[in-house]
C-alpha cells in the first residue's frame, strides 16, 4: 500500500497543480484551458484569478481575451458563474448542465414562473441577440419584458441563467461596468465537440492537472457530477492519471506531478495575494486543507457566499485583504489570520506590487498587525 502524502507535500503539490508556484509567460486563454473553467462571480475577481498566473500581465490583456471571443463567462457547473474557453461551452452545458436544469424547476416554481415562460424569455434573447449584437443586462431585461414574461425580482436574474444555461447566451464582455450578453452561435461559432464519455474524461483531466492531487469526491463536488462519473472519467484516464493512494479517498494526480512529488522537486513555500472566489478554495470539496480550523469565519464572512479575497503563504491562507480604487493608486488593507512574519509582510508586497502593475496603478499597502 502506498505510504500517504504528507498535507504539506499535497499543499506544494496542488500550488504546481494551481499555476501559483511560479508566475510564467502565459496568456489567460492558455490558462483557462488549462482548468477548464474556473469560478467567476465577481469580474475583478476572475480578472487577477487569471492574471497572478500570467507573468507580465496586465488587466486589459485579458480584457482584450473577452473582446476577441477567446474566453466567456457563463454558469456551466452549479448554477455558478466560471471563466470557460470560449470553444467550451457547449460541451460543458452539455455535460453538467442537464443536472442543474433539472434542479432548478422547484425554483422556477417558488419565482412563479412556467417552463413556458422561461423558453418564451430565451427565444427573445435568441433573436434580439442574432447577428453579433450585444445586449447590457438592462436591455436584455427589457427585451425579455418586452416578451411578455415578468422579470421583476428575482425572476430576471432566474431567466438570464436559464437562457444561458440551455446554450442560448453566454455573458459577453464588459461594457463599463455593464455585464453583457451575447448569443454562443455568433459569439462563440466554432466549438470543441465530445460525446458524454469523452466530455467526462476531459474534465476529469483538467481538473485534477488544475488541481490536483484531489480525491474523486473533490471533483464531483466541484463539478456537480456523480462519484460513477468520476470513476469512469478516470478508467479513461489510465496512464494519464494515477491514485497516489489506496480506497475509495486516494488522492489522484497527473503523471507529471506524480513524478514530482516522488522526486521530491516541489517548489519552496511561496507567499502570493489570491483574489476572492479563486480555485485555491473553491476547488475542493474539503478546504480544511488550505483554510485553518476556525478561520472560515473572516474567508467569508456569516457564511454568506462571499468569498474574501486572501493572502496564501505554503498553500495556507494565512489573511484576507480588500481592495479600495483611487484615480491612479489602488489601496489593499490586509488583516492577518495569523501574526505574519518579516519575511511573509515583504513576500506579500512582492505578490501585491505584481496586482498593481496589473491593474495600471500604483500601490499603497495597509498590513493590520
Amino acid at each position: 500500500m502506498p505510504d500517504p502524502v504528507p498535507a504539506r507535500q499535497v499543499r506544494r503539490a496542488r500550488m504546481v497543480s494551481l499555476l501559483l508556484d511560479a508566475p510564467d509567460r502565459r496568456t489567460p486563454l492558455e490558462v483557462a484551458r488549462w482548468f477548464g473553467a474556473m469560478q467567476a462571480q465577481d469580474v475583478a475577481s476572475g480578472h487577477w484569478s487569471l492574471g497572478v498566473r500570467c507573468e507580465g500581465a496586465a488587466e486589459t490583456d485579458v480584457l482584450d481575451a473577452f473582446e476577441r471571443g477567446d474566453l466567456v463567462r457563463t454558469w456551466p457547473m452549479r448554477g455558478t458563474i466560471h471563466v470557460v474557453p470560449a470553444t467550451d461551452v457547449r460541451w460543458l452545458l452539455d455535460l453538467t448542465g442537464v443536472r442543474t436544469l433539472t434542479t432548478s424547476v422547484r425554483r422556477r416554481e417558488q419565482l412563479g414562473l412556467s417552463l413556458a415562460d422561461a423558453d418564451r424569455a430565451a427565444a427573445s434573447l435568441d433573436t434580439a441577440l442574432a447577428g453579433g449584437r450585444l445586449l447590457t443586462r438592462a436591455e436584455a431585461l427589457a427585451t425579455i419584458e418586452g416578451a411578455g414574461v415578468d422579470t421583476s425580482g428575482q425572476r430576471g436574474y432566474h431567466l438570464l441563467w436559464y437562457a444561458a444555461q440551455t446554450g442560448v447566451t453566454c455573458i459577453g464582455p464588459q461594457r463599463g461596468t455593464a455585464q453583457t450578453f451575447a448569443r454562443i452561435d455568433d459569439w462563440a461559432p466554432v466549438q470543441l465537440t465530445l460525446d458524454r464519455s469523452e466530455a467526462v474524461a476531459e474534465l476529469l483531466l483538467r481538473y485534477v492537472r488544475g488541481h490536483g492531487p484531489v480525491s474523486l469526491r473533490d471533483f464531483a463536488g466541484w463539478s456537480g457530477l456523480t462519484l460513477t462519473d468520476a470513476r469512469a472519467g478516470a478508467a479513461a484516464n489510465a496512464g494519464r492519471l494515477v491514485p497516489l493512494t489506496d480506497g475509495p479517498e486516494a488522492l489522484w494526480a497527473t503523471t507529471e506531478l506524480a513524478e514530482l512529488i516522488r522526486d521530491g522537486e516541489l517548489r519552496a513555500p511561496q507567499v502570493v495575494a489570491l483574489p476572492g472566489f479563486d480555485e485555491l478554495v473553491l476547488g475542493y470539496k474539503d478546504r480544511a486543507l488550505h483554510v485553518p480550523a476556525g478561520a472560515m469565519e473572516q474567508v467569508v464572512p456569516g457564511g454568506n457566499g462571499m468569498f474574501r479575497a486572501t493572502v496564501v503563504v505554503d498553500g495556507i491562507v494565512a489573511a484576507t485583504w480588500t481592495r479600495t480604487l483611487r484615480s491612479s493608486r489602488v489601496d489593499v488593507a490586509v488583516e492577518p489570520i495569523r501574526p505574519l512574519t518579516g519575511d511573509e509582510v515583504d513576500a506579500a508586497r512582492v505578490s501585491f506590487e505584481r496586482y498593481a502593475a496589473f491593474l495600471g496603478r500604483d500601490l499603497r499597502l495597509t498590513i493590520t498587525p
